[in-house]
């Protein structure tokens, strides 16, 4: 005897927010790094380029760069505006300071095991913040 499966119907009402994937699982680290940079402010793409060159401590390639920014563009996360016909600023849209904050959400949720762990983190937050 075989289980019947049963497939979505054209018909069917669209997926709520809750039941689609979020956006931070399905970024790559390397986009996650980009919209934890573009954080604190908006950046023109070679100063973000800069820091994540001094975050990794080698040269990010321009082919890199671009198309994971317009990626996260696209995505809704980060919005560009023109600063002049040459340079490009990018910023966090309000979603993607919640995909930041899910993200951090998510890593401590699984990094906090215990007392020790929590105090680590509290330290953390202390020299940081």
């Amino acid at each position: 005897m075989s289980e019947a499966r049963t497939q979505p119907d054209s018909t069917e009402e669209e997926q709520t927010d809750e039941q689609l994937p979020t956006a931070a699982r399905n970024l790559t680290a390397f986009q996650q790094n980009i919209l934890a940079i573009l954080a604190d402010e908006p950046l023109y793409g070679l100063a973000i380029k800069r820091e994540l060159e001094s975050y990794y401590g080698t040269n990010v390639n321009h082919g890199r760069l671009y198309p994971n920014l317009d990626q996260l563009v696209e995505m809704g996360l980060v919005e560009k505006g023109e600063i002049d016909k040459r340079t490009n600023e990018y910023a966090l849209t309000d979603r993607g300071r919640e995909t930041v904050l899910e993200q951090v959400e998510w890593f401590l949720d699984n990094y906090i095991t215990g007392a020790r762990r929590r105090l680590d983190v509290e330290t953390l937050l202390e020299r940081v913040g």
